[in-house]
């Protein structure tokens, strides 16, 4: 009876909005679906069945990566200049064009390109998404968020599931039910995805993309609140990085360690699903914006405490002692992560809104996603070197201290701006001068 009302809870909330946001929530679930049923296998394909080097699978993974992250900010530019709509449309219809590429070719330059074209994709499509939603949602924004992010983590836990079965068949099977789901939401939002723009979108187009973009780098709060953030990603990230690798450390690469990682997804998935909107309404309550970010981040810091913990214990050669040691330090850590994930995550998205003035927010967006994905990548090959420094030196304590560090540093920083205003809505600026011919 309870997950019946809550499960008529998230309906009603869902249905509280409007159309174009109840579709965008849903779109968002199906975007993750459609990525996610694809990608975890991607590697396998391209090493196994195409028998590539391992670096050329690393440069075809890191293709789509880069072309991402660098585009954001072209992206979110786009689509204050055009609209949310079109961005949005092309970015699926790219997705599509890609996924469906990646499962009909084997030449590596056309592998190239399709990696390009569905990284591309979510550049295109991310910061348009984010901003309509805020534009859709107004002062009910952080709930619409934390609504956000549920659809969103639920595609992410259905979809590797969902890419199991078909890639048990064939993955280009997989790709193709991939492109065909991307397909069928391009279609749907040219026909009932309304067409939105930013309040000021008129203004703003008078005025170079130029000026625009050094109007935003001339914004310190906005850079340092991105800046401090990187840890939020970073950390966010060692679900699919550290936690994983530590899983397999300890319980082989067998069926329990196979059993214990899918564990470990499955917590952090399911606790956001059941969890997301009840903690947003008790910190909105209780906290502000910035309280409710340092306490996220320190929550995520935290995480790492039991796996720092275990490495303080002898770890069993066999047995159950061996598949707890394996299985329940990363699942808490995920857990904990998941937490801290949802209570920032929807103030995350609200306090760009604000410290963007309302003004450009997809571009902000962009800019942002440019950003954490620097410091994402940077800080994964800082983890990853952490973790090769505690296998040769036999101190396995080093990546968990490091990370603490990390979340607790990124913690204080954002406390730091909220206590000194950096984090309130600023003051109207003067607009840039529009660009003469």
């Amino acid at each position: 009876m309870a997950r019946q009302a809550r499960t008529k809870g998230f309906i009603a909330q869902t249905r509280s909005y409007e159309r174009s946001t109840q579709l965008l929530m849903v779109n968002q679930f199906t975007i993750n679906l459609g990525f996610y049923m694809l990608m975890p296998y991607l590697a396998s394909h391209l090493s196994g069945t195409l028998g590539l080097a391992g670096w050329l699978v690393g440069l075809v993974l890191g293709v789509r990566n880069f072309s991402q992250q660098g585009m954001f900010l072209v992206g979110g530019t786009l689509a204050d200049r055009l609209g949310y709509k079109p961005l949005i449309v092309a970015g699926c219809v790219l997705r599509t064009l890609g996924f469906a590429t990646l499962g009909l070719v084997d030449s590596v330059p056309a592998l190239l390109a399709a990696s390009a074209a569905t990284g591309l994709a979510g550049a295109l499509f991310n910061p348009a998404v984010r901003a309509y939603l805020a534009a859709d949602a107004g002062e009910r924004r952080v709930d619409a968020f934390a609504l956000f992010n549920i659809y969103y983590q639920a595609g992410i836990l259905l979809g590797p599931m969902v890419g199991m079965l078909l890639t048990g068949i064939d993955f280009r099977v997989t790709c193709l039910v991939s492109a065909a789901i991307f397909t069928l939401l391009s279609i749907v939002q040219i026909r009932a995805l309304p067409a939105r723009r930013g309040d000021n979108a008129k203004d703003d187009k008078r005025v170079s993309v130029l000026a625009q973009w050094r109007s935003i780098v001339r914004n310190p709060s906005f850079l340092l609140f991105s800046t401090a953030m990187i840890g939020f990603y970073v950390m966010q990230f060692q679900v699919y990085l550290a936690l994983p690798l530590e899983v397999r450390r300890l319980g082989g690469e067998g069926t329990f360690g196979t059993a214990a990682v899918a564990l470990m997804f499955a917590v952090s998935g399911l606790s956001t699903i059941l969890g997301q909107t009840r903690l947003t309404a008790w910190c909105k309550a209780r906290l502000a914006p910035g309280q409710a970010l340092a306490c996220g981040l320190l929550i995520m810091g935290v995480a790492f405490v039991p796996l720092l913990a275990a490495t303080a214990m002898p770890v069993p050669d066999v047995g159950v002692g061996l598949w707890l040691m394996a299985a329940v330090p990363p699942s808490l850590a995920a857990l904990l992560l998941a937490v801290g994930t949802m209570i920032a995550f929807p103030f995350e998205m609200d306090t760009i809104v604000r410290l963007s003035g309302d003004r450009l927010v997809a571009t902000h967006y962009g800019l942002y996603n440019t950003i954490c994905g620097i410091g994402i990548t940077l800080g994964n090959l800082l983890t990853g070197a952490a973790l090769d420094a505690a296998r040769a030196a036999g101190v396995s304590a080093i990546p968990w201290i490091a990370l603490l560090a990390l979340g607790v540093g990124c913690a204080v920083a954002l406390y730091g701006l909220h206590r000194t205003g950096r984090l309130a809505s600023p003051e109207a600026a003067a607009q840039p001068e529009p660009a003469t011919a």
